[in-house]
């Protein structure tokens, strides 16, 4: 048997089966082993930081999807009932009315207390979902919260630019204009 016949045994178990060998650091590009192995290790390190780059990111990614997510639902839960609430206001504004008239006719005290049980339950049942109200009567004219249906001239120069009289109540729920007040305005 030859040299060469003897290392092709030796690399071919007797399954028959070939294994890998081992790499030869001994001459690679014109590099010593050292320093082949210097370049390996910093193109892992290299690979490795950016790995761990992205790993970062992705965590970042997935925290900001989360905490973004979580508001959303929280806004949700806030106002899901928004068209049920707001479809209360006309009713309340009934309950206003029927008061006013109740208490400037002869009618009897029963009556304008009974209503006014009602409008207090009505009013507190909305409070307790968010809904509050505009006090607009007084304060400046602020287009955020008032929408002016009226212009009058201010008899005071205190009274100029301020609401005078409001039309029709305005609603915030859970921070947010559901109705404005409609208003007149001193000017």
């Amino acid at each position: 048997m030859n040299k060469k016949d003897r290392t092709k045994e030796q690399e071919t178990p007797q399954n028959g089966h070939q294994t890998a060998r081992e790499p030869d650091f001994e001459e690679n590009n014109g590099l010593t082993t050292e320093e082949s192995l210097i370049a390996e290790i910093e193109k892992l390190k290299t690979q490795n930081e950016e790995l761990n780059d992205k790993y970062i990111r992705n965590v970042a990614e997935f925290d900001n999807y989360r905490r973004r997510t979580a508001k959303e639902r929280l806004e949700m839960i806030a106002t899901a009932g928004k068209d049920i609430l707001v479809g209360f206001l006309p009713v309340l504004d009934d309950c206003e009315r029927a008061i006013k008239v109740l208490k400037e006719s002869d009618a009897s005290q029963a009556a304008i207390e009974g209503t006014d049980l009602i409008y207090t339950k009505l009013i507190t049942y909305l409070k307790s979902r968010g809904m509050l109200r505009i006090e607009a009567l007084g304060q400046t004219f602020d287009t955020d919260f008032h929408e002016a249906v009226a212009q009058l001239p201010a008899q005071d120069a205190e009274l100029k630019n301020k609401v005078i009289d409001v039309v029709l109540q305005g609603y915030i729920l859970n921070g947010t204009v559901v109705r404005y007040a409609k208003v007149v305005v001193g000017v």
